[in-house]
């Protein structure tokens, strides 16, 4: 008797929970919308309002990206071309498309060493010396790696789900592979 009346105290909580959440849910979705991001190259990384949201393309395919409603600045950088910044405007309900096709830089001249990252977060930033160079599922596995010039830098890898930037200095050797992992 004692364990039915605390179930049906518990359903009471949970039922006064959900009648006084749902309509915030819903009303905080109802300004919100989604940018859609069709760019070539699709590596390229999507940031909104300064903040880094991920790549463009994950396997080809276009990402999409829940946004409030309103007026955006998109940026989109990829370090062989050259950045597209833009405004969107975001309507609630709605899917707003971005179609962009960067415009390639010359390529960096040898020697190279190579930079590996590895991280729990594949979508995390990775910074150069301070420059977005791409996201760590791009540069995680043996076959992968950013090409640098021999030399010292800076390496920051920014969780796109948020949480703590890891940084760590690094030599880069001709012909060696450095590999930062991100703790």
């Amino acid at each position: 008797m004692r364990r039915q009346m605390m179930r049906k105290e518990v359903l009471a909580c949970l039922n006064l929970a959900a009648f006084i959440l749902i309509p915030i849910v819903a009303l905080h979705a109802a300004d919100q919308g989604k940018l859609k991001t069709k760019v070539n190259p699709g590596r390229a990384g999507v940031f909104v309002d300064g903040k880094y949201l991920g790549p463009a393309a994950n396997f080809r395919m276009a990402r999409t990206y829940l946004l409030s409603a309103g007026e955006h600045e998109v940026k989109l950088v990829e370090p062989r071309y050259k950045e597209i910044t833009t405004k969107v405007t975001i309507t609630p309900g709605k899917t707003t498309v971005l179609s962009e096709t960067m415009q390639a830089l010359p390529l960096a001249k040898p020697p190279f060493g190579r930079l590996r990252t590895v991280a729990s977060d594949k979508f995390a930033a990775v910074y150069v010396n301070n420059q977005f160079m791409g996201h760590v599922d791009e540069f995680s596995n043996f076959a992968q790696g950013l090409l640098l010039n021999p030399g010292e830098y800076i390496v920051r890898i920014v969780p796109a789900r948020g949480g703590q930037p890891y940084e760590e200095k690094v030599n880069i050797k001709e012909n060696q592979v450095v590999v930062v992992r991100a703790r």
